[in-house]
């Protein structure tokens, strides 16, 4: 969430960095700086005549003791009067201030600089590209065809037991997806993240905190009986963590990684590109989070995208970077890098990471402050990166290490499947 006296001070900054977002924040803008305005000249009424009641409430004291009771009954009836508009006062700042927040709610993060202009997917910058297209042979097939003739993973029973987008592993497609799960934690774990087991189910304070919510209302499973939503990913639980948390400067950064099925109810339209592993409603991902001082969350950043690309090198599949455009940024990022892996058989990229800098936008919803030298509370810096999404690069080794003989499984996963070949 934007601060307010950021926006104050800086309207027309604001409003022009939201037009890279393809906004019209003016009205919003204009709205937020009034009801503010209202918010403070209520609460500057509010507190004079909570000062004046106080005062008269001594000298009634004063009075009571100098056993002049008429005219202490005559600031009785006064404070009597005072008490009901310092009500009326309370009741309309507690107003303005929801009214105030519920607005700042609707405002999504302000782009870095370098956040490139432009409203779609085609136009995010291309910054990085590595790893050579492997030639399939002939005959090769899309991993959807692949999985039911090794019989790996099960799409037709698992719409059977859920639904359509949740899909059975078996055999060793459910060992090369427990594989790359344990791989990517232990790169993670070696890289100084602490791991942690969350829960799959988050309160509404979580949702809030970490931006889903209002923005992604609707897109996600939601209890309501308990008023509880299945996480669309794990960075909403792991920095929840830390919400309501005053840290240290010195314990800064905070590292933390996971591993949680993640569950979007999103629904996708029908072809090839949203077909078999491609989207999900129900997948496998590990996350990582830091928590950074703002003058470090730049570095740690590029630091994550070279954590992602040490892993993509090890698999040695062909990868690229994007700097995502305005338009097709997530609500909350300032900046966000999009990693995709090429799938040879369905001949087009297919994204498998997000590696983004919240700055101070989630940690203001969060109340997530440190400590600072000169002993100031100050809002940290939050950043989350997938590390991976399973299903596309699942997705991504089937296709791309088919051969003739069955699929090559990629060396450094070896260890952790116990087999060399899918036939």
């Amino acid at each position: 969430m934007l601060q307010i006296g950021f926006i104050r001070e800086n309207q027309e900054k604001v409003i022009k960095a939201l037009a890279k977002r393809n906004i019209d924040a003016k009205a919003t803008v204009d709205e937020v700086v009034q009801l503010d305005e209202k918010r403070r000249s209520t609460q500057v009424e509010l507190d004079n005549i909570l000062s004046e009641s106080n005062k008269l409430s001594k000298d009634i004291g004063d009075l009571m003791k100098a056993g002049e009771k008429s005219k202490a009954t005559i600031l009785k009836e006064k404070t009597v009067i005072l008490k009901e508009k310092s009500k009326d006062l309370a009741e309309k700042a507690d107003a303005l201030a929801n009214e105030l927040l519920e607005k700042l709610h609707t405002l999504p993060n302000l782009p870095a600089d370098i956040v490139p202009e432009g409203k779609t997917p085609e136009e995010n910058v291309n910054v990085f590209q590595e790893g050579a297209i492997p030639v399939l042979h002939e005959g090769a097939q899309p991993h959807w065809e692949l999985v039911k003739k090794y019989d790996i993973i099960d799409f037709e029973l698992g719409n059977k037991i859920t639904g359509a987008g949740f899909p059975v592993y078996k055999g060793k497609g459910a060992k090369l997806q427990r594989a790359l799960i344990t791989y990517f934690l232990d790169k993670n774990t070696d890289a100084g993240y602490k791991e942690y087991q969350v829960p799959h189910l988050v309160n509404e304070a979580s949702a809030y905190g970490t931006g889903q919510l209002p923005d992604k209302d609707g897109q996600m499973y939601h209890d309501a009986t308990d008023n509880l939503y299945l996480i669309p990913t794990a960075e909403v639980p792991v920095t929840n963590l830390f919400r309501d948390v005053i840290l240290n400067e010195n314990e800064l950064p905070v590292l933390a990684t996971g591993y949680t099925p993640c569950f979007r109810r999103e629904a996708g339209s029908y072809g090839a590109h949203v077909r078999g592993l491609n989207r999900l409603h129900q997948f496998d991902k590990v996350e990582i989070v830091r928590i950074e001082h703002p003058e470090k969350s730049y570095e740690a950043l590029e630091g994550m995208v070279e954590h992602v690309k040490m892993i993509l090198q090890e698999l040695k599949l062909p990868y690229r970077i994007l700097r995502l455009c305005g338009g097709d940024m997530g609500f909350t990022s300032a900046l966000t890098y999009d990693f995709e892996v090429f799938s040879t058989a369905q001949d087009r990229w297919l994204e498998i990471s997000s590696v983004s800098n919240f700055e101070t936008f989630q940690a203001n919803r969060l109340k997530l402050r440190y400590k600072d030298k000169d002993g100031k509370n100050q809002l940290a810096h939050t950043l989350n990166g997938s590390s991976l999404a399973l299903p596309r690069v699942l997705a991504g080794i089937l296709e791309n290490y088919q051969t003739p003989e069955g699929i090559v499984i990629p060396e450094v996963l070896r260890k952790y499947t116990g087999f060399d070949l899918i036939d």
